[in-house]
């Protein structure tokens, strides 16, 4: 039988009584939860694929394979960006992969994002109202500078998974990034002096 990680840790953190996404706490337990999961991008994808789209709505987490036009140039990457929909883009969409920051300023990016959702009720419908200006005005979503990527449609390798927003904290939290030609310490060191 397969182990499904979301519905897995969904289920452990409702009986414990924390419901996704509403308090403080409950972002914490499930963001702490997620770290201690053993599973990998491939896998991820593999147990969720009734979540595959095609689309990239702005405003949504997905989780996808992919592949740098410009790899040979790049001092590293993530071959599978976990990232929220900004919008669209020349030959493909801009989001905010959220691998490239540390533990706690992904918590705190993500903290401050929850403010910018377009309704609070945690389902099908509930997304983020992004947009590049927003972003760059607010001094509380300073860490997203490191994050705001380019995607191009003909380099996404994989269907792209769409996670639920109840699902956000464990999905940001859990260990599926995958950097190339760098160390995750190195990009986060970056990623840090990029933000200020």
């Amino acid at each position: 039988m397969v182990a499904y990680v979301f519905d897995t840790v969904l289920t452990k953190g409702m009986q414990a009584g924390q419901v996704p996404a509403r308090t403080t706490e409950a972002r914490n337990w499930y963001r702490n939860t997620a770290q201690q999961v053993n599973t990998t991008p491939s896998r991820l994808m593999k147990e969720n694929k009734s979540k595959f789209t095609t689309g990239t709505e702005p405003g949504s987490m997905m989780l996808f394979n992919y592949d740098p036009k410009l790899k040979r140039d790049l001092p590293y990457y993530d071959t599978f960006p976990l990232i929220f929909v900004v919008g669209p883009a020349k030959d493909g969409f801009h989001g905010l992969n959220m691998h490239y920051l540390p533990l706690k300023q992904r918590a705190m990016l993500m903290d401050a994002l929850y403010e910018l959702t377009t309704n609070s009720r945690y389902d099908d419908s509930t997304r983020l109202k992004l947009s590049y200006q927003l972003l760059k005005k607010a001094a509380t979503y300073k860490y997203f500078k490191p994050c705001f990527k380019h995607y191009l449609h003909r380099h996404v390798k994989s269907r792209k998974m769409l996670i639920d927003s109840v699902e956000w904290d464990i999905a940001l939290f859990l260990p599926i990034q995958r950097f190339q030609k760098a160390s995750a310490a190195q990009v986060y060191s970056d990623s840090l002096r990029k933000a200020g």
